[in-house]
C-alpha cells in the first residue's frame, strides 16, 4: 500500500460528497445518487486500504463494510441495523441506476441518501 494512493482515494470520497451536495443544489439527482454511493464506496476502500495494505476489487458497499467489520466489531452493529442496510443497498443501486438504467431519482429519496451519508454513513467511517 502507498500513503498517496489511500490519501488519493480518501481526498475522492470527499470530492464525491461534495460534488453530490452541488448536485443535489443544482436539482441533479440521479448524478447526485450516484456522486454518493461512489463517495462512500471510496471511503471503505481507504480505510480497508490503510488497515489491510489492499482492498478488492468490488462496487459492493455491503461487502465491502462487512470486510471493515471483520477489523472493526464496531461495524456490526451498525450492519444489523435494517435502516442501515437499506440505505446501503439503496446507494448500491445507484451505482448502476443513476447509471445506465432508465431510473430517475426523487429529490426527497436522494436528500434522504445525502442525510444518511453525511450524517451517519461518513462519521462512523472516518473515525474507525
Amino acid at each position: 500500500m502507498s500513503f498517496e494512493e489511500a490519501e488519493v482515494l480518501k481526498e475522492r470520497a470527499r470530492a464525491f460528497l461534495t460534488n453530490a451536495a452541488r448536485l443535489v443544489e443544482e436539482g441533479v439527482f440521479d448524478l447526485a445518487a450516484f456522486c454518493l454511493e461512489q463517495s462512500c464506496q471510496l471511503l471503505a476502500k481507504h480505510k480497508l486500504l490503510v488497515k489491510t495494505g489492499t482492498y478488492p476489487r468490488t462496487h459492493s458497499l455491503t461487502r465491502l463494510l462487512r470486510l471493515l467489520a471483520k477489523i472493526y466489531p464496531k461495524l456490526e452493529e451498525f450492519l444489523s441495523d435494517e435502516q442501515n442496510v437499506i440505505y446501503l443497498t439503496k446507494l448500491e443501486d445507484a451505482y448502476i441506476g443513476a447509471r445506465y438504467l432508465p431510473r430517475r431519482y426523487e429529490e426527497k429519496e436522494v436528500k434522504a441518501l445525502q442525510r444518511f451519508v453525511e450524517e451517519v454513513y461518513f462519521p462512523l467511517v472516518e473515525q474507525l
